[in-house]
């Protein structure tokens, strides 16, 4: 080899020597996540017949998408609203008082929604949990600062894991523990049952909540720069952006298309995620008669779980795998792509349940087409968060940077559920194109999304160079 003045250089890089992940510290963020996916999922499964037993849509079946999607938008609107100020003031006070407000008001919003009996109830209850909540953009901060260039992606393949193992949990314990009187009548022959019959399960999820927070008081050590930095008497006018606390800062400068895309990819994608997400348990518990597939709560809670399982394995065993293999770039085009797919997929279902009069051994195996179809889609995650965390210019600009993401994608999850449960309700109510019109128009976004994808970088920015 011949030698040059940049030879040492390349080679220090090519043999930096990987940093062990923090287990402990990641395992406590991980624990808080999973206690929130398990509390965000567990409503999935009953949330359709809850509103259908309140009343508020009248007996009408078709309409009910309409408040199922206003009450999951109102959560995000909320959030919207304020994710970017918690990042903020993670930044000035610390991570962990954040993450306890966040974990109270959750905790305290999901007992309130168990013991809603109106639709303003419910609405009040799913805004407070959004309002005091910022917790997703604050545990990635700190995902990112307990991590470099070398374990990245290592830490945060593990993000969609325990995702999927929420999205297994949650549904399985809202299924399962959804009017407990009518399972078990005699441990449950208490009037209060009868009169609040989906409050076992969000008292189950406030539980571990608490857990999950007590936890983190205890163990969970702080990361934030602000709070490690020795204080200086003085601030010198040339103080350059990695030392100067963000709290402080514009964000003007961070607006960079390096920054801008990753985060407009994010966005986009968490808006077909989450539309997929409410419209799939809506699809499944709307009547045959309407292209649905009519499964009871406890169904539905069942095949929600078998993907959270099967997402789950996926993620374990393939995904760290796959990003090497094929980069995130790519990775993240075929989750994209297979949303396309997905959405043909539904359509087809609907016109089978139609044509056959029920669910047959054709409708199981779509849906096991579906399954295996959503599992892929949902790799799209981990690989954007990677790279909105390598977008950052500097490590103090994690929190800021996060903020925007989640302030973008909370707008997008605001958006989601309403418009994708409203369509869906007008597509049967007034048979648009055969009843299939919402699962066109997501096809149509998928693709746009697809090309938005192709804006990315096409490596990851080393953060520590």
């Amino acid at each position: 080899m011949i030698a040059s003045e940049t030879t040492p250089l390349v080679l220090a890089k090519a043999s930096k020597p990987k940093t062990p992940l923090p287990k402990l510290q990641l395992g406590i963020l991980l624990t808080i996540q999973l206690a929130e996916g398990i509390t965000s999922t567990s409503i999935f499964p009953y949330i359709n017949q809850l509103i259908r037993e309140l009343g508020i849509t009248g007996g009408d079946d078709a309409a009910v998408g309409y408040y199922a999607g206003i009450i999951e938008s109102l959560f995000f609107v909320a959030q919207a609203l304020t994710v970017l100020k918690w990042s903020r003031l993670s930044d000035r006070i610390g991570r962990k008082p954040v993450l306890v407000i966040g974990l109270a008001g959750a905790c305290i919003s999901i007992l309130c929604f168990g013991l809603s009996t109106t639709f303003w109830s419910l609405v009040i209850s799913r805004c407070m949990c959004g309002f005091l909540n910022g917790n997703v953009g604050v545990m990635k901060t700190m995902m990112g600062e307990l991590t470099d260039s070398t374990n990245m992606a290592q830490a945060f393949a593990l993000i969609p894991i325990v995702w999927s193992l929420g999205g297994f949990l949650g549904p399985l314990m809202g299924g399962t523990l959804a009017r407990p009187q009518d399972h078990w009548p005699v441990i449950f022959a208490d009037p209060f049952w009868g009169n609040y019959p989906y409050f076992l399960p969000c008292a189950v999820a406030a539980c571990l909540l608490f857990l999950a927070c007590f936890t983190m008081i205890f163990f969970l050590e702080e990361t934030s720069p602000t709070k490690h930095r020795p204080k200086l008497t003085a601030t010198l006018d040339g103080e350059s952006l990695s030392q100067r606390p963000m709290a402080d800062i514009s964000l003007r400068p961070l607006l960079t298309p390096t920054v801008v895309i990753p985060i407009a990819n994010y966005a986009m994608f968490a808006f077909l995620e989450i539309s997929r997400r409410v419209l799939v348990p809506l699809f499944f518990s709307t009547p045959t008669y309407l292209g649905g597939l009519g499964f009871d709560p406890s169904s539905i809670g069942s095949w929600l779980a078998l993907f959270g399982i099967m997402d789950g394995i996926f993620q374990a065993l393939l995904f760290a795998k796959l990003v090497n293999w094929v980069g995130p770039k790519r990775l993240f085009s075929v989750s994209v792509s297979s949303y396309a797919m997905l959405m043909v997929v539904l359509s087809i279902m609907s016109w089978l349940v139609r044509a056959r009069g029920g669910v047959d051994h054709t409708v199981t195996f779509a849906l096991l087409c579906q399954l295996v179809l959503s599992v892929i889609c949902s790799m799209g995650l981990g690989t954007l968060l990677m790279f909105i965390t390598a977008s950052a210019p500097t490590k103090n600009a994690l929190g800021v940077i996060n903020g925007l993401g989640q302030t973008s994608s909370s707008i997008a999850r605001a958006i989601g559920p309403a418009f994708a449960t409203s369509l869906f309700a007008a597509s049967k109510e007034h048979n648009l194109l055969g009843g299939n019109a919402v699962f066109i128009v997501l096809f149509v976004l998928a693709g746009t999304l697809r090309w938005l994808a192709s804006q990315l970088p096409d490596e990851l920015k080393d953060r520590d160079d």
